[in-house]
Formats: structure tokens, C-alpha cells, sequence
């Protein structure tokens, strides 16, 4: 006869359900995926040594201060690239700045009775006005100053306006950013030329100083999906590595935030480059990890079902496996494709 259960716990105790066998049977199945995660993860830590051992590795992360590189020498110290200067963020924050008004008046035009809005407008005309006190101080080419505060004397007179008249209007937020479109336009491609140049400068130097190792390199950025089109870190990255290094030794990591680590970086990295050796394993193909590998069955599916509803498949060309294509939108097609084309 069991014993009885002390008071505390009864609450938690009774009878647990019993699965069946085939319940038990497909857990056990489905374990093994489970488990595999870990085992990559121990065997990441070897995989990783490896590459580092034996290849020079370039990772190029996002950042609001206009991007950061860091390069990984066979047997040294890693090498954290000088940032981009200054001025950059100064560009961009300037840029910045006529947007944010923007989501401060638009929830409001046609809403004349909600003055919500004024509480927060007051606050950053604040913070506006101290900036342009401090603008001619602000380190950047003189021919840049004349445009830099003609944003924010813009910035100020606009937000004055609603806050005297309390009241956000379509016409006045319309005239307000035709009036500073020309000017954001100088802000935009200041701060791109000077990113550019910053990072081509750190690269010029790098590729002298790894040599023909250079060659071996692997590099990697990552991009959220507002980046991905037109990636100024990776475009960059691609000058130096050439087109046959594209999907190969050189790639664009998605991620789903703006930032991230280079630890993390590098763990998609060299998850990437070890898989490729599975596929090479299993497959006898390379590349074939980089690709969804249920993808190509899930297409002939696709295509399949779509037929027996009546209904003709949408789906992209097939590319094949070692594919150098730019990892973006690169099909071409009608409308513009630059701030220049939208004027």
C-alpha cells in the first residue's frame, strides 16, 4: 500500500497523463532536432577556430554612427577600425530632426481639437533651438554651414507657426517639407560621402597590410530589411572582394534589429561557412546549405497545388546554388531608383 501524500502536495499531485506509444515514438523522433542545436553549438566553438586559424574575417556592422569594422588576423589581436567622423552623425542628425517633426504634427492634421501634440512639439523646439545656437561651433566644411542651418532656422520657424496657430493643417505640413526637401537632399549626400570615404580609406589600408591573404578573406555585414537595398557597408565591402567573392566569401546577414554584436556575427558566419561543408558532405555541392534546402521540393509543391486550383504559380526564377548575383533587389524595372530621380 503507498503511502499517503503529506498536505503540500496534494495541490500538485494526480494522476499525469499517459501518452501513447506513438506519442512517445514521435518525441523521441523529434529529440534528435532538438538536440542537434546543441551539438552545433559545441562543435561551433571548434569550427570557428578553424576559420580564424586559416582565414582572415572582415565583419561590418550597422550602427547610427554611420557603420563599425572590425577584421580578425590569423593569430593576432582582432582590430577594431577607427569610427566614421563626426560629422556624419551631425549630417544625419540634421536629416533627422525635419523627420521627427514629421511624427510629432502628422497623427494630428484634421484633428483641430487634439492638442496632444503640443506638449511634445514645445520640448523638441527646445532642444532645436539649442542646436542651432550651436551650429557655427559644430567641426564640418564651411560651404556645408549655410544649408546646416537653413534645416534647423526652417525646423524652428515651422514648429513655432503650428504652436502660435495650434493647430497642425495638410497645406502647412506639405509646404513645410517641400521647403526642406533641396536641403535634406545636401544632408543625405554629405553623410554618405563622408561614410564612403571613411570606410574605403579603412579598407585600403587593410588590404595592404593582409597581402595575398587578403584573397583568403571571408567578410560579412548585416542588414535589417529598410538597409538591405542599396547596403552602403556591404557595397562597399563588395569593391575590394569583387564579384565572384559575393555569396561566397562575402555576405549579407539579415537580422531583425538595427544593431548587432560581432560575437553574433560571427556565429552566423561561421554557421554559414561550416554548413557549407555539410552540403559538400551530403550533397556534393558547396553552396547548397545557402539555400533553404526544402525550398526547391516546396516550389514543385507550390506549383502543384497552385494547378489544382486553377491558378497559374508566382514565383521568382530559379538561380542555382553558387549564385554571385547581389544579394538584393536586382531585377531592374520602371520608376525611380535615386533621391535625384524623385525630384
Amino acid at each position: 500500500m503507498s503511502a499517503s501524500l503529506d498536505e503540500y502536495l496534494k495541490p500538485i499531485s494526480g494522476n499525469a497523463p499517459t501518452p501513447s506509444a506513438s506519442e512517445i515514438a514521435t518525441q523521441n523522433v523529434m529529440q534528435l532536432n532538438t538536440s542537434m542545436f546543441s551539438l552545433y553549438e559545441s562543435a561551433g566553438e571548434t569550427f570557428r577556430n578553424n576559420i580564424l586559424a586559416r582565414h582572415p574575417v572582415i565583419l561590418a556592422l550597422f550602427s547610427s554612427a554611420g557603420g563599425r569594422m572590425v577584421l580578425y588576423k590569423p593569430g593576432e589581436q582582432r582590430v577594431d577600425a577607427p569610427p566614421v567622423p563626426k560629422v556624419y552623425q551631425v549630417m544625419k542628425s540634421l536629416g533627422h530632426s525635419t523627420m521627427a517633426i514629421s511624427l510629432v504634427v502628422l497623427p494630428y492634421v484634421g484633428h483641430p481639437e487634439n492638442k496632444s501634440w503640443v506638449a511634445s512639439m514645445q520640448a523638441y523646439l527646445t532642444e532645436m533651438e539649442s542646436a542651432r545656437e550651436g551650429i557655427d561651433a559644430v567641426d564640418m566644411p564651411d560651404d556645408w554651414r549655410p544649408n546646416s542651418r537653413a534645416i534647423l532656422d526652417n525646423n524652428i520657424a515651422f514648429m513655432e507657426a503650428c504652436l502660435k496657430h495650434g493647430i497642425i493643417t495638410a497645406e502647412a505640413v506639405q509646404a513645410f517639407a517641400k521647403q526642406q526637401a533641396p536641403f535634406l537632399r545636401h544632408a543625405i549626400a554629405w553623410a554618405a560621402e563622408t561614410q564612403v570615404a571613411h570606410w574605403m580609406k579603412v579598407l585600403d589600408g587593410w588590404k595592404k597590410d593582409l597581402g595575398g591573404s587578403f584573397d583568403d578573406a571571408y567578410a560579412a555585414s548585416n542588414t535589417i530589411y529598410v538597409a538591405r537595398q542599396n547596403n552602403v557597408l556591404f557595397s562597399v565591402l563588395a569593391q575590394y572582394f569583387g564579384p565572384e567573392a559575393i555569396n561566397d566569401r562575402l555576405m549579407l546577414i539579415e537580422t531583425i534589429s538595427f544593431t548587432t554584436t560581432p560575437e553574433d556575427m560571427m556565429t552566423s558566419l561561421v554557421r554559414i561557412i561550416s554548413d557549407r561543408s555539410v552540403g559538400g558532405l551530403f550533397f556534393n555541392n558547396y553552396h547548397v546549405m545557402d539555400y533553404e534546402l526544402m525550398g526547391t521540393d516546396a516550389r514543385k509543391a507550390i506549383i502543384a497545388e497552385m494547378k489544382a486550383r486553377g491558378h497559374e504559380p508566382f514565383l521568382p526564377p530559379a538561380v542555382p546554388f553558387n549564385s554571385k548575383q547581389w544579394p538584393a533587389r536586382v531585377s531592374g524595372g520602371s520608376g525611380p531608383a535615386t533621391l535625384d530621380e524623385l525630384r
